[in-house]
């Protein structure tokens, strides 16, 4: 296990590395040196080649409750806030943009920048008492940069619902919302996340990494763009080995054998 700051890094099983925030004390806010910490952890796994599926939690009662309110207070000018909130958009882009698939594996909490968090991350599971919010609204401060990730999953109406009454849903409704996929008792998530990032690490390194940069960006597009811009991904991907692997394994009834080339 590796540490850097407040953020915890080990292997769990193969090609699956999983990123604790270890800072229950703060219910593991993300300070700018918790966001630092993570930046670092995450380009470091993007750049590797033994991680397939990175697999993010937080340690103590939850997951995230968002910037550290007491690191905000103290902070005096303009530029020190500009900073901060300069670093927190950094880590969700490189979350985003990175090769690696990332899985939020949420329990307690996670809000406001906590909740953006989770809604950068490709893939989220929660226990069934989870609590999803952007409630800055409460203190005076709008969650106008995690609305950015949360609104990319949940519709306008539910977000700005969400964003002007600072009011938390619970795991169904976040469900519901799309802004997690599953929820399942807390005896059961550690398996159900470490099943989950299994099934993908057993595919293509290649073509999810492919696959997860061309996802975003076409979502981006209006749909004549996306769809010229995924035709040549797609011709991309046929022209890697894995590809043509792949499909000789399924016409063979066999077990691909990948090489990521």
């Amino acid at each position: 296990m590796k540490k850097i700051s407040n953020v915890k890094v080990s292997t769990i099983d193969k090609g699956i590395t999983s990123v604790l925030i270890d800072d229950a004390s703060s219910y593991n806010s993300l300070s700018s040196v918790t966001l630092k910490s993570l930046l670092t952890v995450f380009k470091n796994l993007n750049k590797d080649n033994i991680t397939k599926v990175i697999i993010i939690e937080g340690s103590g009662k939850g997951f995230s409750a968002g910037h550290n309110l007491k690191e905000l207070k103290s902070y005096k000018k303009k530029k020190d806030y500009q900073k901060l909130f300069n670093l927190c958009s950094d880590l969700m882009m490189e979350i985003v943009d990175g090769r690696k698939p990332v899985i939020a594996k949420v329990h307690g909490s996670a809000y406001a920048a906590g909740c953006q968090l989770v809604a950068s991350c490709d893939l989220v599971l929660s226990t069934d008492d989870a609590k999803f919010a952007t409630p800055g609204v409460n203190i005076g401060l709008f969650c106008s940069t995690p609305m950015v990730a949360v609104s990319r999953k949940v519709s306008k109406k539910r977000m700005m619902k969400m964003l002007l009454t600072g009011e938390p849903i619970d795991a169904i409704t976040a469900k519901e919302f799309g802004l997690i996929n599953d929820f399942y008792p807390k005896e059961k998530l550690h398996d159900e996340v470490l099943s989950l990032a299994r099934t993908i690490a057993s595919k293509s390194n290649l073509t999810i990494k492919l696959g997860k940069r061309a996802f975003y960006k076409q979502a981006e597009m209006p749909l004549k763009k996306a769809y010229k811009f995924t035709s040549k991904v797609m011709t991309e991907n046929m022209m890697a080995m894995d590809a043509k692997e792949g499909i000789s394994a399924f016409v063979e009834k066999r077990k691909p054998n990948w090489k990521d080339k």
